[in-house]
């Protein structure tokens, strides 16, 4: 029994290492954007940037450990905006403006976003990927009503949005800059109803 006891030890401490790095990079992220550097991380963590880089390979890889909760709460309004009685492209936008919101869990998240949307390599483009996708079939239910563009791809609404999270950080000078975008992008997708978008 003593080898199993003493097996389970490091598997506890490297644990709560591992939460104990997720609240500090969180912190972090939330206080200074996601510039800070690994090796900030790994000091206000109180760690040693080996066992940093044990626990996330690459800042990528902390992204996506930290993004789980508001992962987890936009597909909850996934699920409600699907429940909701709202014709399709009125999801659609409710779709857009929950990812949107999403986009702007940490200032400057958009970059590592774009980025790994052309790289495949990157921890979080299965995440993208699932965000696409998830764009597209609301996309598609409101092209096939007649509410949306035809020449429109989830991609398309998907790197609109990160566009729109980009300009909307933290060091943008105007307050409104985000819903003159959003707008922007509605007038881009939406088909025009009885005059109006």
């Amino acid at each position: 029994m003593a080898p199993s006891s003493t097996a389970r030890t490091p598997r506890k401490d490297a644990q709560e290492n591992r939460a104990h790095i997720l609240v500090v990079a969180g912190q972090a992220f939330d206080t200074e954007g996601i510039d800070v550097s690994m090796d900030a991380i790994a000091r206000q963590a109180g760690v040693g940037s080996a066992t940093l880089y044990r626990n996330f390979p690459n800042k990528d890889a902390l992204l996506v450990a930290l993004l789980a909760p508001h992962h987890d709460k936009l597909m909850r309004e996934r699920a409600a905006i699907d429940q909701e009685d709202g014709h399709s492209g009125r999801k659609l936008q409710r779709w857009i403006d929950a990812l949107g919101d999403w986009m702007l869990a940490y200032d400057g998240l958009s970059e590592p976003l774009r980025d790994a949307w052309s790289t495949t390599t990157s921890p979080l483009r299965p995440t993208c990927a699932n965000l696409i996708e998830i764009t597209d079939r609301f996309l598609r239910g409101a092209q096939t009503d007649g509410f949306a563009q035809p020449d429109f791809s989830g991609q398309d609404i998907f790197l609109g949005a990160l566009a729109i999270a980009w300009a909307s950080g933290r060091s943008t000078t105007h307050p409104e800059t985000r819903n003159v975008l959003r707008n922007l992008l509605r007038n881009g997708w939406a088909v025009s109803v009885r005059g109006q978008r």
